[in-house]
C-alpha cells in the first residue's frame, strides 16, 4: 500500500467508527477528515469543496424544498384525508399505508414522507385502540422501501447515478432503478403487510404522556408578609431548579399570564403556576414560605382560554435539541415552553428533564403557549406526533404544485433537461406561484446532509484516485475466487447492506459504489449491475434504529427497543437480497 492509501484508508475508518460510535454528529465528523485530508495532501486542495457543488449534493438540496412545497401546497393531504379509515384490519392498515408511504417516498424525500405520515399512523391507532408500536415500524419500513424506486427516492440512488455519470460518461435515469428497486419494494411491502408486523414484540398501548400530566400542574400563592414580595418571577427560577421546579405563569386577580410574566413583580395574594412532582413541589414551598392555593389547577391543562397547551413532539437526529438539555438551550425564556417529561425507547423520564441530554428519536411532552406549538416545533426542529392545523397555501394551489412537479420529473425522465436544472426550475416555480415562500426555502435544506455530501465525495474520489477502491474490489474478487456472479454480487450486497445499517447509507453508497466499478472492471464485466446492487443494499437498512433516519424517527414514538429492530429487518433484508439479485441479471445483464 502506498502512503495516500495508508493515510485515506486510516481516514475513512476513523470516519467510520466515529459514525459508529456517535458521539459527534456525522457532518462535522465528515467535514473534519475533509479537512485532515487536504492537510496531509491527500485531497488536492483545487478539489477541496468540489463535492458542494456536485450535482448529488445540488439534487438532495433541491428534493428537499420541492417536498416541502408538495407538503405546503395540501397535496399530500388530498391522499390522505380520503384513504386512512381507524376501522380498517391490522393488516389492512399497514398494507394501506405501506403503499401510501413507499408511493409518496419514491417521489420526495423518504424522512419527509414518513414525518406527514407518523402523526396519521398514531392518530389512527389511538382511535382504533391498538399499539402504536405495531404499525410504526411498518411504515418507517414502507417509506425506505419505496425510496428505492426512483432516482430522487433516497440519496444513495442519487450519489450512485453521479457516480456513473462520472465514470460511465452517462447518470441514471429517474426510472432506471424501478425494475428492480420497484420490485424489492413490492416484495417487501406484501412481507410487512402479512407477516412481518407479527414479528414485533407487543407490549401493549403505551401510555399517553399527557394523560398523566395533571397531578404535576399546581398553584402555590404568596402569603401576606412573604419574603418574595417585591421581587421578580425571574429571581425564582434559581430556587425553582435546585428543587427540579418549572415556573410556569402568574395568576394575579384571576387573570393568567403564561411564559411573559419573569420580569412581573411580585404582590401579596398572587398565585405562582409550577410544574413539579409532588415531593419536588414540596420543596419547593418549604423553601420560599409559600401556600397551597384552594385547588391544585388540576385543570389547567384542558379547561379552555388557559393559554396553554400540551403537545408532544419526536426528536430527529438533526434537531437543534438533540444533545442538548432543556435548560441549556434556554426554552423557557426563549420560547415561553416548558419541558414536562421525556419518552425514551418507553421509558418515561420525569425527573431533573430540564437538566437531562435529549437524544435522537426521544419524545418530548412540552407545554407551550396556545397557537404557537407550530413555531415552538420548528424551532426545536422537532416533528409533531399529532395531526394540527398546518400553515399551508390554499387547497386549490395543490393540483398546481402536483403539475409542476410532474412536468419537471418527466422532462427529465425523457432526456430533454438536466434533471438538477428541472427541480430548480421547479423550485422557481414554487415560489413565484406562492406555493412555497422565499423565506422558507433554506430551512428545508438539511444542512448536515449537505455537508456530509460535500465532505465524503472528494474523499472518496481521492480513495478511488489513489488505487484504495481498487484494492478493495480485489479482495472482495479474491474472497468469491470461483463463484458464480450472482454469488459475486450476493457478497457485494451481503457487505454495503451491513455497512448501511450501522453507518450512514449516503457515506455507505459513495465508498460502496466505486468498489462495485473495480470489481466489474477486474471481472471484465458491464459496472451496471454491481451499481444496482449498491444501491438496493445501500437503502436497506433494517436491523437497527441508528441504520436510517426513519428508524430513528419511530423508537420513541414505538416504545421499540434497539433489539426490536432486527425481528422484522433480518428476514426482509434476506428477501430483499432473494429478489434484487436475480431481478438484476434480468434487467441488468453482464
Amino acid at each position: 500500500m502506498t502512503t495516500d492509501q495508508i493515510i485515506l484508508f486510516s481516514l475513512f475508518a476513523t470516519v467510520f467508527g466515529m459514525l459508529l460510535w456517535g458521539k459527534f454528529r456525522y457532518d462535522l465528523v465528515a467535514f473534519t477528515a475533509l479537512l485532515i485530508g487536504v492537510t496531509l495532501g491527500v485531497v488536492p486542495v483545487d478539489d477541496a469543496f468540489a463535492g458542494f457543488g456536485h450535482p448529488a449534493t445540488i439534487i438532495v438540496a433541491l428534493v428537499l424544498v420541492v417536498s416541502a412545497g408538495l407538503v405546503r401546497s395540501g397535496a399530500v393531504f388530498l391522499i390522505t384525508r380520503t384513504l386512512v379509515d381507524a376501522s380498517r384490519g391490522l393488516g389492512a392498515h399497514i398494507a394501506l399505508m405501506g403503499g401510501i408511504g413507499a408511493v409518496l417516498s419514491a417521489f420526495m424525500n423518504n424522512v419527509a414522507a414518513l414525518a406527514l405520515l407518523m402523526p396519521v399512523d398514531i392518530q389512527t391507532a389511538r382511535k382504533a385502540g391498538r399499539p402504536v408500536g405495531l404499525t410504526l415500524m411498518p411504515l418507517s419500513f414502507a417509506t425506505i422501501l419505496g425510496g428505492m424506486a426512483t432516482l430522487i427516492g433516497t440519496p444513495p440512488n442519487i450519489i450512485i447515478a453521479s457516480i456513473r455519470a462520472e465514470t460511465l460518461g452517462e447518470p441514471f435515469r429517474m426510472f432506471d432503478f424501478a425494475p428492480v428497486g420497484g420490485l424489492a419494494a413490492i416484495a417487501g411491502l406484501a412481507f410487512v403487510a402479512l407477516v412481518g408486523w407479527r414479528l414485533i414484540p407487543n407490549r401493549g398501548t403505551q401510555e399517553e404522556a399527557s394523560e398523566t400530566l395533571a397531578e404535576y400542574i399546581a398553584e402555590l400563592t404568596v402569603p401576606p408578609e412573604s419574603p418574595q414580595i417585591g421581587k421578580r418571577v425571574s429571581e425564582l427560577y434559581e430556587a425553582a431548579e435546585k428543587s427540579d421546579v418549572a415556573i410556569i405563569g402568574l395568576i394575579r386577580d384571576g387573570k393568567r399570564r403564561y411564559g411573559r410574566s419573569a420580569h412581573a413583580t411580585i404582590k401579596p395574594g398572587d398565585a405562582l403556576v409550577l410544574e413539579a412532582r409532588p415531593e419536588a413541589l414540596d420543596e419547593f414551598r418549604t423553601a420560599l414560605n409559600l401556600d397551597f392555593s384552594d385547588t391544585r389547577r388540576q385543570e389547567l391543562l384542558t379547561a379552555e382560554g388557559d393559554g396553554l397547551e400540551v403537545i408532544e413532539v419526536v426528536v430527529p437526529l438533526n434537531a437543534r435539541v438533540t444533545g442538548r438539555t432543556a435548560q441549556g438551550l434556554g426554552l423557557a425564556w426563549r420560547q415561553s415552553t416548558v419541558l414536562m417529561g421525556i419518552s425514551r425507547q418507553g421509558r418515561r423520564i420525569t425527573e431533573q428533564v430540564r437538566k437531562t441530554q435529549i437524544e435522537a428519536g426521544d419524545i418530548l411532552l412540552l407545554l407551550c403557549p396556545r397557537d404557537r406549538s407550530a413555531d415552538v416545533t420548528e424551532w426545536l426542529g422537532c416533528l409533531p406526533l399529532a395531526e394540527r392545523g398546518l400553515n399551508v397555501t390554499a387547497n386549490e394551489k395543490a393540483w398546481l404544485a402536483i403539475g409542476l412537479f410532474g412536468a419537471a420529473v418527466l422532462a427529465a425522465s425523457v432526456g430533454l433537461i438536466y434533471l438538477p436544472i428541472a427541480l430548480g426550475l421547479v423550485v422557481v416555480a414554487y415560489v413565484l406561484t406562492k406555493i412555497m415562500p422565499i423565506a422558507d426555502i433554506y430551512n428545508h435544506i438539511e444542512w448536515p446532509v449537505v455537508v456530509l455530501l460535500g465532505s465524503m465525495i472528494p474523499l472518496g474520489s481521492a480513495l478511488e484516485t489513489s488505487g484504495g477502491t481498487e484494492l478493495i474490489a480485489n479482495a472482495l474478487i479474491q474472497l468469491t475466487d470461483g463463484l458464480p456472479t450472482w454469488a459475486i454480487l450476493t457478497v457485494l450486497m451481503v457487505v454495503t447492506m451491513t455497512l448501511s445499517d450501522v453507518l450512514n447509507n449516503t457515506a455507505t453508497a459513495i465508498v460502496a459504489a466505486p468498489v462495485g466499478i473495480q470489481m466489474a472492471r477486474t471481472l471484465e464485466v458491464s459496472p451496471d449491475p454491481f451499481l444496482m446492487t449498491v444501491a438496493v443494499a445501500a437503502s436497506a437498512a433494517f436491523l437497527t434504529p441508528i441504520g436510517h433516519k426513519n428508524n430513528t424517527l419511530v423508537l420513541g414514538p414505538g416504545g421499540y427497543q434497539f433489539g426490536d429492530y432486527w425481528r422484522m429487518g433480518l428476514p426482509l433484508e434476506i428477501l430483499i437480497i432473494a429478489v434484487s439479485i436475480p431481478a438484476i441479471l434480468v434487467f441488468w445483464p453482464l
